[in-house]
């Protein structure tokens, strides 16, 4: 018995990255997994049914309110249930802000705040009828520091976190719990695009000398997601080598 035997997990933006080892670790722990994304990376679909859990995958703009309701009403009648919502969906578009044109904050605003609001909009219903759920956003380490280049990422990160709190205030009576993943810097796809000297000086400020691994943040979202969390809500779980403490 794993500890998501039973529970039905709901992740977005899971085709790579991140998403994928959440989906994965959920999958290792018993979860069935319904995951979204804009293109659906069959590779990962396999490595989750290989493990011998229901999985469905979902083609679907995260930040569409339409699609959204849809996609959740889908995975409602094929699933029975959603116990886990991860809105992990995200982008960035960095540029200081004199130089930053309005298509970049916009895209990023909606695409990972948006997004969050749509899928917690449409589980909502269905965790209250249940009285019970785990809502894990996935929030940055910028969204509670700021970072310079980067004031739509990190305005959208820091309104995760607030959306979370005041979710977990809002349907905590109901079972419900609402936490944050502050991830910091994780190696990626996303980092692997920053230049040499810009990711040897983020490791020189990490006290553990070394870029986490979306691995690392998937162990903290199975914490969150399983019952050994079941007073914890409404947090943010720094997960960043004591990069900020």
């Amino acid at each position: 018995m794993g500890l998501l035997t039973g529970k039905v997990a709901l992740v977005t933006g899971a085709s790579r990255g991140i998403g994928k080892a959440i989906a994965l670790k959920f999958a290792q722990e018993g979860a069935d997994i319904a995951f979204t994304d804009l293109k659906i990376n069959e590779e990962t679909l396999a490595e989750i049914e290989a493990l011998g859990v229901k999985v469905r995958a979902y083609e679907a703009n995260a930040a569409d309110f339409a699609q959204t309701e849809e996609v959740v009403a889908k995975i409602h009648e094929e699933f029975g249930h959603i116990d886990i919502l991860v809105n992990n969906a995200g982008i960035t578009k960095d540029g200081l802000m004199l130089r930053m044109s309005e298509q970049q904050w916009d895209a990023v605003l909606t695409v990972n705040l948006k997004s969050a609001f749509n899928y917690i909009h449409a589980v909502s219903p269905i965790m209250m009828r249940q009285r019970g759920g785990s809502i894990i956003g996935m929030a940055s380490v910028v969204g509670v520091t700021g970072n310079a280049g980067q004031c739509n990422y990190s305005a959208s990160k820091a309104g995760m976190i607030g959306l979370t709190k005041s979710i977990a205030k809002e349907m905590g009576p109901r079972g419900i719990r609402a936490n944050c993943i502050a991830p910091g810097f994780i190696i990626s796809d996303m980092t692997a695009a920053l230049p040499e000297e810009v990711r040897e000086a983020w490791i020189k400020n990490i006290p553990l000398r070394r870029g986490g691994t979306p691995e690392d943040v998937a162990n903290v979202a199975l914490f969150l997601a399983s019952d050994l969390s079941s007073y914890v809500s409404g947090q943010v779980v720094n997960c960043c080598g004591a990069m900020v403490c």
